[in-house]
């Protein structure tokens, strides 16, 4: 198959580049490069020993996208392009929207044009909202989300429910994830943030290697085992291994929703005692007060994915810290080095 990869030289978009192209699908990635690398592309490439092929360019350019489509036999797409910081888009709402919603609006316009009537897109568990009860579960409502970037991943739902609605044609994989972390196994790609991570276990990995002093722990008082956030992680290479299950689903039209993590729930903690066990590096850490809009704890039910499209998260909590620190050992100043 022919896919289209929109958001490809990101963090996750790489990690099931290589996969897509290990399944031997064709691949063509549009990347606009805000939150992605070229470089992470030329690895891709090193991995894989074959060439992808890579457009620069928004996908709020419908021009572009036209061109792209005209010139490339696209038969399905993956949809990770947008911006993804929660903190970021309580400050710039209007940015997180025109990406995030706009941008999925052209390129569905765009796909219509071309004929192209498959989709994967890249939602998130935060589509469930703070009073959810866990673990979260496909039936469950979509939620009153707490921040914009969370409202722009319910608002693309709610439009890819409606095209899907008003034209049969259409067949879309909606994939909620919970918190990818883990590198691939080579140590050639990984996370490699912009600025301040957003996330812990970047932070945690930028600590051991020595680019930042220490991590900020927020809260250490929630109702949980240790008094720290819980959440669901999962491995990348799992993660990208989902997004190619997915297209399987795409084979019947309507709307598809799978939750795309472990099942299993760690706290903030237990990452950090674990991470230093893992990589024999001291990560400092402070406990800070809590954060506006964080939960207790959250974690996936993932078995439909599982029943309906053979997936399950196979990689445990030491493989996702050991792959992270092979990484960032090697990429102490991520792609810049490069």
């Amino acid at each position: 198959m022919s896919i289209l990869v929109t958001g490809g030289a990101g963090y996750i978009g790489s990690h099931t580049v290589v996969q897509l192209l290990e399944e031997g699908h064709e691949v063509v990635v549009l990347d606009n490069l805000c939150n992605g690398s070229r470089e992470a592309l030329h690895r891709v490439e090193t991995i894989f020993g074959k060439a992808v092929g890579f457009i620069e360019g928004d996908v709020r350019d419908r021009a572009l996208l036209d061109r792209l489509f005209a010139g490339h036999a696209i038969e399905a797409v993956i949809h990770f392009a947008g911006l993804k910081a929660v903190g970021e888009s309580v400050e710039q709402p209007l940015a997180y929207y025109d990406a995030n919603v706009h941008g999925s609006l052209v390129l569905c316009q765009a796909m219509a044009a071309a004929g192209v009537y498959k989709l994967v897109f890249s939602s998130s568990a935060t589509v469930y909202g703070p009073d959810a009860p866990v673990p979260y579960m496909e039936t469950m409502p979509r939620g009153s989300t707490s921040n914009p970037y969370g409202s722009s991943k319910a608002m693309v739902e709610q439009l890819l429910t409606d095209l899907c609605r008003a034209d049969a044609r259409w067949s879309v994989a909606l994939l909620r994830y919970f918190n990818p972390i883990g590198a691939h196994p080579s140590g050639q790609i990984g996370e490699d943030p912009q600025g301040i991570p957003n996330n812990l276990m970047p932070f945690i990995a930028q600590v051991a290697v020595g680019r930042r002093p220490e991590l900020a722990i927020f809260g250490d008082d929630y109702p949980t085992e240790d008094g720290t956030c819980v959440r669901d992680y999962l491995h990348v290479m799992d993660l990208a291994d989902g997004h190619v299950a997915s297209l399987a689903s795409l084979e019947e039209s309507g709307v598809h929703i799978y939750n795309l993590g472990t099942g299993q729930g760690v706290s903030v903690l237990e990452m950090v005692t674990t991470f230093e066990r893992v990589s024999g590096q001291r990560v400092p850490y402070r406990i800070d007060p809590r954060r506006e809009g964080d939960l207790a704890a959250f974690w996936a039910d993932a078995s439909k994915a599982e029943r309906e499209l053979g997936w399950r998260a196979e990689r445990g909590l030491e493989a996702m810290l050991r792959d992270t620190w092979h990484w960032q050992r090697n990429n102490p100043a991520g792609y810049q080095q490069s």
